[in-house]
């Protein structure tokens, strides 16, 4: 039974730590992604501008 316990603590926190971590990044590349597409429309709107 205490080989089970050790078991899930070894494996426990990393998948618990590897969870929140996704969690956290996946929220950031959307804010990410988001930017670049803000830049992609403005850079085009200048460029339709210099033409």
């Amino acid at each position: 039974m205490e080989i089970i316990f050790t078991q899930i603590a070894n494996l426990g926190f990393p998948i618990v730590v590897s969870i929140f971590l996704l969690v956290r990044i996946e929220s950031k590349l959307t804010d990410i992604t988001s930017s670049i597409n803000q830049l992609t429309k403005a850079i085009i709107s200048n460029v339709g501008e210099e033409a």
